[in-house]
């Protein structure tokens, strides 16, 4: 195949690989809205306890995993090694085997004791569904990383979408049948972990089929016991260093959750809160994720999708063309991550309304919006990195932010309750995006972003900010003439962000914050190219 081609195909299956997350994210993030509008607050908060651990397992067989295994599938069908290539898809297989059984046995029969050790016995029911999806785990990564190996995206994509959609089908289903029937929220939440079997089961049978299609007896043939057991060894250390450092690595916003599953709750009620409202409590701070999930997931599409780039100009050793990707990725993410912690800070209150009914925890919910910013710096960064390969790094310092932010808590939620739980992710988040953005200015060996572009953006998303405050206090009146107040609230917050994005695009064209290669990388782009002010000079400023 010739090298033009090869790329070519690279690209394309990087893409569909990008389409393919973004529409799982979005689809993760979406149906905690209405899950939370069926089960309430503590309903969400029952669910939201044990989520963090399937976030997990779906980290280690999407990102993790399946990329490892396929970059050593590929080193050997390059060097023509294709018994010894087989082999190592069958030592991936035994070994995930075993970590799934280890973990199912630790979930499973540790409900208990987890359940003691978030302060609820009741969860124990959750602990033992989520343990069951990772038996299925091992032979989901295996087959995802065998058909990315092959240079196949399109198993990989539609088993991630289809994993996804058939889990949010199965928890918004059996949590409304369960709860309309009147059993605890208890079990609507255990109906809503079961989303993460029927998910598993689904996305193993596509790539199951995809294999079975393929005719490749490879990894089911007979293959020598001891030449395997030889090869063994280097492939379950490389699996284990790598494959846990690429899934760390995504899952910086999944241990912020995991330390507030562990730990929130117990400190409420030390704090003098009862027990169920404390639940509550921890439900409507709950309902900050899907909002943090969503705008960090807008904010870093267009910025990830140029890592691909990045590693393809590394290896043909163009250092200024790879510069200037990185350059133009992390003001992408700055640029929307600005707009969308600014703004939905501003809008808070109606957006609060409008998803989830009332406006309770409406401060703690605009101080989490906060969190937009650096988590969308971060995971650019992060995958930056990991373009430039260098993987190890930044899962050691989400590893310290998971523990920086677990400590904190428990000095700062007794002091401001889960208003310190919202500040102590922010600490931990800002300390993480500070030493990884350090850490890839002194590999690149200078800065990134100038101050001035920083500052313009800041200045930017600031007067956006004080717009939406002024057009809130305008469009109050919505209250007195709509009804109910969640379609007023629903018109407002809507109406904001069409006008708010509009005004900050404006200023971020005009002020030339956004050149022109940057505008067209965004979706209608090429459409406000005329809002660019008039070339003066040489440089056009």
């Amino acid at each position: 195949m010739k090298p033009a081609t090869q790329s070519q195909d690279f690209f394309k299956g990087a893409l569909i690989l990008t389409v393919a997350a973004l529409v799982s994210k979005i689809l993760s993030a979406v149906y905690r809205v209405p899950f939370q509008n069926i089960v309430g607050d503590v309903g969400f908060y029952i669910y939201q306890q044990v989520y963090p651990f399937y976030g997990g397992l779906l980290v280690l067989s999407t990102y993790g995993f399946p990329v490892v295994i396929s970059k050593l599938y590929t080193e050997q069908l390059v060097k023509g090694n294709k018994e010894k290539a087989a082999r190592l898809l069958l030592i991936s297989l035994f070994f995930l085997c075993v970590l799934g059984l280890i973990l199912f046995c630790f979930f499973y029969f540790g409900a208990e004791w987890l359940a003691g050790v978030m302060g609820d016995q009741k969860l124990a029911l959750l602990f033992r569904i989520v343990a069951i999806p990772f038996l299925v785990f091992p032979f989901i990564s295996v087959l995802r990383g065998y058909f990315q190996g092959r240079g196949n995206m399109v198993p990989t994509a539609l088993s991630q979408v289809g994993e996804q959609f058939i889990r949010v089908l199965t928890i918004l289903l059996l949590a409304l049948l369960l709860v309309r029937s009147g059993y605890s929220l208890y079990m609507a939440g255990g109906g809503a972990v079961i989303g993460s079997i029927t998910g598993g089961i689904v996305s193993c049978f596509i790539l199951a089929t995809f294999y079975m299609r393929a005719r490749d007896i490879s990894i089911l043939g007979r293959h020598e016991i001891v030449q395997t057991a030889r090869e063994a060894l280097p492939v379950i250390k490389t699996l284990t260093v790598q494959g846990f450092a690429f899934s760390i690595s995504g899952m910086a916003l999944i241990l912020m959750q995991l330390a507030d599953s562990l730990n929130l709750l117990n400190q409420l009620v030390s704090s003098g809160l009862s027990e169920e409202a404390a639940k509550k409590a921890k439900g409507v701070f709950d309902r900050g994720q899907p909002l943090i999930q969503l705008g960090t997931v807008v904010a870093t599409s267009f910025a990830l999708s140029l890592v691909p780039a990045i590693s393809g100009e590394k290896l043909r050793n163009r250092k200024g063309q790879v510069l200037q990707n990185v350059r133009i990725s992390l003001q992408l993410s700055l640029l929307v991550g600005a707009a969308a912690s600014i703004g939905l800070y501003s809008i808070i209150e109606p957006t609060n309304i409008m998803l989830y009914r009332n406006s309770d925890g409406s401060n703690v919910l605009a101080l989490l919006s906060f969190i937009i910013l650096p988590g969308s710096i971060m995971i650019t960064v992060i995958g930056v990195l990991q373009g430039l390969n260098h993987s190890m790094f930044p899962a050691l310092i989400i590893l310290g932010g998971f523990l920086a932010k677990y400590s904190l808590n428990f000095f700062l939620i007794p002091l401001w309750g889960t208003n310190g739980a919202a500040m102590a992710t922010m600490i931990a988040m800002a300390f993480m995006m500070a030493v990884l953005a350090g850490r890839l200015r002194t590999i690149l060996k200078g800065p990134i972003l100038s101050g001035s572009s920083i500052l313009r953006i800041l200045l930017a998303s600031g007067a956006m900010g004080l717009f939406l405050q002024v057009y809130l206090k305008l469009t109050d009146f919505f209250y007195l003439y709509l009804a109910p107040l969640r379609l007023a609230a629903a018109l407002q917050a809507v109406s904001a962000v069409v006008f708010g994005a509009a005004l900050y695009l404006i200023i971020v064209i005009k002020f030339r914050v956004l050149k022109e290669t940057e505008l067209l990388m965004l979706p209608f782009g090429s459409k406000l190219l005329f809002l660019l002010p008039k070339k003066t000079g040489d440089d056009g400023r």
